[in-house]
């Protein structure tokens, strides 16, 4: 089986922003679509997983985008494994148009915890090598995010029965419809987010009240956490650039 799996998809009116674009966190649905189905189809997926009592958990994304896809416009998004260790294994992105121009890439590593401890389990090194590929992915590698300020003001937020994935807990893409919602409108008609990356630290759990912080830490770049009782459960970065028209 090939080691790059290569998924199709045409973007829908309906999940586009006021721009007309597709946003971040629907980018991030088309690469946790194209990641479960790679997997599943060798073997590693989630009913694999789950037969063993273990799960995958995203620990780190990072994304970069050149173009932002466009309404009813076809599009491919290539995945593969290039690095497997004893936890952790690092999984690769590449969305391109239908003629093959990039439009983004992205970075990602994922751990498997155990259902019942939700403790991090060792990985099938052999198994997983075997889909090892040097396919190139020419963005920087998710790297550590700076806390924010403790004094910098939080927006409260209390996990809700929409926030949750199949696990019962806060959904990794609702962290980031979350976090780009501190940003008012008039900032995402001026510009737009050229590279995006998470840090999830702990899993948020239905009811947990939370607070929503960013601060900007250089120009164009906002440093951003999710907290609950004062502790990041996830950190995050958003680097602007001007838009694009």
């Amino acid at each position: 089986m090939e080691k790059v799996g290569e998924f199709h998809f045409v973007t829908e009116e309906y999940l586009l922003d006021f721009r007309g674009r597709v946003t971040i966190p629907m980018i991030g649905n088309y690469l946790m679509h194209a990641a479960s189905n790679h997997a599943s189809t060798r073997g590693f997926g989630f009913n694999d997983m789950s037969e063993k009592h273990t799960a995958w958990v995203l620990s780190r994304l990072a994304i970069e985008i050149q173009e932002y896809p466009s309404m009813s416009q076809p599009i491919k998004v290539y995945t593969w494994i290039d690095e497997v260790g004893r936890l952790f294994t690092s999984r690769c992105f590449e969305l391109t148009d239908d003629t093959g121009k990039s439009m983004a890439f992205a970075r990602s590593i994922w751990a498997a915890i155990d259902m019942e401890t939700r403790r991090p389990t060792s990985l099938d090194i052999e198994g997983l090598s075997v889909y090892l590929s040097d396919r190139s992915c020419p963005i920087e590698r998710p790297g550590k995010i700076s806390p924010v300020e403790s004094n910098t003001p939080g927006v409260p937020y209390q996990i809700k029965y929409s926030d949750l994935d199949v696990n019962g807990h806060l959904n990794s893409i609702k962290y980031m419809e979350h976090l780009l919602d501190l940003f008012d409108l008039e900032m995402f008609k001026a510009r737009e987010v050229q590279r995006f990356e998470i840090a999830y630290m702990s899993e948020g759990k239905y009811g947990m009240p939370l607070t929503l912080h960013k601060e900007e830490a250089v120009q164009n770049r906002y440093n951003m956490a999710i907290c609950h009782d004062g502790k990041a459960i996830c950190r995050a970065a958003a680097t602007w650039t001007e838009a694009k028209g």
